[in-house]
């Protein structure tokens, strides 16, 4: 008879577990930390505060996080959120209905997330020079939409925009957390649940045994890069629903958060590992890291460079852990050599 693995064995099995769970215990002891250090750090409005940090840290992280798997980067994420708040923001103030404004500003988005893919997948180039080059383009859109200026006060008749995705609460909970959690709830369904997943994680583990198996390689770090867009979209609205405002620096560093929440959380940059429940902690880490630094005292240098240092050191480690797991390989004898 076969041995049932106990919960715990099968908690672990699961791929990328262990480091999610390491990381947790990192958060733990952060928050622990910070704690002791200012006791209004677990305040209750403290709390509802960083939440709010963590969702749009959390929602451009699902997005790095799929591109990341695939094997490759999104560094276009931070522009694309730009671009969102000031096509929104300047289609509002222009008198066009708030909801047709997100409509289009998603349609949008979503062109540069293909742009990439085919970029990348299709005419083969390195994604960090075609995301360089689309990060300057949606820059440049973020710009040119206003004629080079932030726009107006989108106005009261957006308040309906601005509270569904960012001032409103339901059941006590700010809706921005919402939307971060029904996204995550979405796309950790798809990575983990169904074919489209499954090829993303094969793309990125090895892209020619991927293509040999029958998986279009091209549909799906597409769909990866689609994803990115659409969080990265998603990011840009709240954006501009907490200011009232389009402003052309919006989204900027938000490429180097993405990329933190990702690899914190124990996505690899190597490809083909890595869960989205670790983005939550990487996410959640971030935030911590910002808000407990914050009540502390430091300055915004000193945590620029906590959390760049903590980036390098995370990504440092995956490189040495996924090394030290590739077979070696057997030495020929001396005959087969001289032959």
């Amino acid at each position: 008879m076969e041995r049932k693995q106990s919960p715990l064995k099968k908690l672990f099995a699961i791929r990328g577990m262990g480091q999610v769970v390491t990381v947790t215990v990192g958060l733990v002891i952060l928050c622990i930390v910070f704690g002791i250090l200012n006791p209004m750090f677990f305040s209750g409005k403290n709390v509802g505060n960083l939440l709010r940090q963590i969702a749009p840290i959390l929602m451009i992280g699902i997005g790095q996080s799929y591109v990341l798997i695939t094997g490759n980067i999104d560094l276009s994420i931070g522009s694309v959120v730009g671009m969102s708040c000031m096509i929104s923001a300047t289609l509002m103030t222009k008198g066009v209905n708030p909801w047709a404004a997100v409509v289009i500003t998603f349609v949008c988005c979503i062109a540069v997330g293909v742009l990439n893919g085919q970029l990348v997948a299709n005419c083969k180039l390195p994604p960090f020079i075609a995301t360089l080059g689309t990060m300057t383009i949606a820059r440049g859109i973020a710009q040119i939409v206003n004629n080079n200026y932030n726009t107006d006060s989108i106005g009261e008749g957006a308040q309906g925009f601005r509270d569904f995705f960012y001032y409103g609460k339901l059941a006590g909970v700010y809706n921005t957390i919402w939307i971060a959690i029904v996204l995550w709830l979405v796309f950790n369904f798809v990575l983990s649940k169904t074919r489209t997943g499954r090829h993303i994680y094969a793309v990125g583990s090895n892209i020619e045994a991927a293509r040999l198996s029958g998986v279009n390689v091209i549909t799906s770090t597409t769909k990866a890069y689609v994803v990115s867009s659409i969080c990265a979209c998603v990011v840009g609205l709240v954006t501009c629903a907490t200011s009232g405002m389009g402003t052309m620096d919006a989204g900027n560093m938000y490429e180097m958060y993405a990329v933190a929440a990702s690899v914190i959380g124990g996505v690899s940059t190597l490809g083909g590992q890595g869960i989205l429940l670790g983005t939550v902690i990487g996410a959640s880490i971030w935030g911590v890291l910002q808000n407990g630094l914050q009540f502390a005292g430091a300055p915004v240098a000193i945590r620029n460079i906590v959390i760049g240092i903590i980036v390098v050191v995370s990504v440092l480690l995956d490189v040495v852990v996924r090394s030290g797991r590739k077979p070696r390989r057997k030495k020929e004898p001396a005959a087969a050599k001289a032959a």
